[in-house]
């Protein structure tokens, strides 16, 4: 492959995403579910790829649809790689608060978004044992991506797909992404309909009666009369560019990352002479190399070289690219050869996190529950940007502690789920040891936070709730 395949193949996807924005903003309805532009752009590109039009109309350009086949090659490598850009930048310009004074603001919404998580194992690792495996012939690793791809998202699911393969579960990238499509559709979908009933119901100690959007949210473009700044130029061009690098420290993060994941492999084979680490990927090692890059930078960087906002341009960049190279290269034909267990998989992923944000948030977060709850409840169906959204629309004016609560319980939930260490490695933990061992722990930390949540932090003091 040349480089100017690559190249084209860049482009390409460029296009797309142009088009995705284009259609969203005459589109009302996409507009209304906020669905993401990159969505939309991989949905164009998977109608025009292999799976659709290849299949509808062989005879217009081949097998391949409208794209060259180098182009679909491209796209299938990007998102293993970009998964570990997006990661190593999750810490990277950010304080890092101490562990006391995280808990203290976030710790009703740990316990509430780590009984989402890992619930959502019980569910599905149960269903695979009871419905799955023994009528389906699907593995029990099945159980796994549920958390996978709602909590995960389609970064997670496609930065997988290595893992996937060397268990042998080669279906479940496909399977994962469409669960995380699903649950980006739902979250939204969901997350508008709980605010219109939060708010009719007196749950809301924001909002008066039902949000309508503004305009620019709808279509996704800022108000020109209130733009907030990209980023910060925190060097002279003339030396290097910021965005050079903040590039530089997400690749050395990558490294610090990289040579954790090689040291853990030879330590397991000289100590244990066991593979296991081999199953794990790069992204959740490049989070903690980017955790203790941030720390090393946050001791010693006196000239605070180092911009947030400039770090998560990056990060947005990567994630846009990889959402819709994934989604352009879904298999429709594993979708369909495996449509009961996705069909189950997605039901009962939803059903869990509607159930426990309708009868558990109330009772495990005592103050701003709802404004609170709705954002952890968007994260776990569909991803972190959808939980931020809605916090957004349930508290658009930040009188609620919910944004800086949700930012702060990342750092107590992201490295272990919602893609991290354990998203990372609980399909090679099914496949070593089974599904009864991870479904006891996983079982064990959901009634562990859930009892947490109802009965340390549930007892503290609230306002009256008008439907107790």
């Amino acid at each position: 492959m040349t480089a100017e395949q690559v190249g084209f193949a860049l482009i390409v996807l460029g296009i797309l995403l142009l088009a995705g924005k284009f259609l969203r903003l005459a589109a009302p309805p996409l507009q209304r579910l906020f669905m993401p532009s990159s969505v939309i752009a991989g949905v164009f590109g998977l109608l025009l790829g292999p799976e659709v039009l290849g299949r509808l109309a062989p005879g217009f350009r081949g097998a391949n649809g409208l794209f060259p086949e180098y182009v679909v090659d491209v796209w299938t490598t990007l998102p293993v790689l970009l998964i570990n850009v997006i990661f190593a930048g999750l810490f990277l310009g950010k304080k890092i608060p101490g562990v006391r004074e995280v808990w203290m603001v976030a710790g009703p919404q740990v316990a509430f978004g780590q009984t989402l998580a890992w619930g959502q194992y019980v569910v599905g690792i149960t269903l695979a044992l009871v419905v799955l495996t023994p009528l389906l012939g699907a593995p029990p690793m099945a159980g796994a991506l549920i958390e996978i791809g709602f909590q995960g998202g389609h970064g997670t699911a496609a930065g997988l797909e290595d893992t996937f393969e060397q268990v042998g579960f080669e279906e479940a990238t496909d399977l994962a992404l469409g669960l995380a499509t699903v649950g980006v559709v739902s979250g939204l979908v969901f997350g508008v309909w709980a605010i219109q009933w939060g708010t009719r119901r007196g749950y809301s100690n924001v909002l008066d009666r039902p949000s309508q959007a503004n305009p620019q949210d709808l279509l996704g473009v800022a108000d020109p009369s209130d733009r907030e700044a990209a980023g910060w130029l925190t060097t002279r061009s003339s030396s290097i560019d910021v965005l050079t690098l903040s590039a530089a420290y997400l690749g050395f993060a990558i490294l610090l990352g990289q040579l954790l994941l090689e040291g853990l492999v030879l330590v397991e084979a000289y100590l244990v002479g066991s593979e296991f680490m081999t199953y794990v990927p790069l992204f959740p090692l490049a989070m903690i190399g980017g955790l203790i890059l941030q720390l090393l930078l946050s001791r010693f960087d006196r000239f605070k070289l180092l911009d947030r906002g400039m770090v998560i341009r990056i990060q947005n960049l990567a994630l846009d690219l990889l959402i819709v190279s994934a989604v352009a290269t879904l298999s429709l034909t594993v979708l369909g050869e495996n449509l009961a267990m996705f069909f189950l998989l997605a039901t009962a992923g939803v059903a869990w996190n509607v159930f426990v944000f309708v009868k558990l948030a109330r009772r495990m977060i005592p103050e701003y529950w709802f404004e609170r709850g709705i954002g952890d409840t968007g994260q776990s169906l569909g991803m972190t940007a959808t939980g931020l959204l809605l916090i957004r629309m349930a508290d658009p004016d930040h009188k609620s502690p919910a944004m800086e609560a949700f930012g702060y319980k990342q750092l107590l939930f992201e490295p272990i789920v919602g893609g991290g260490l354990f998203t990372a490695i609980s399909v090679p933990l099914i496949f070593e040891f089974g599904p009864l061992p991870i479904l006891g722990i996983a079982s064990v930390l959901m009634v562990g936070f859930m009892s947490l949540g109802l009965l340390y932090f549930g007892r503290s003091p609230r306002p009256p709730d008008p439907m107790d």
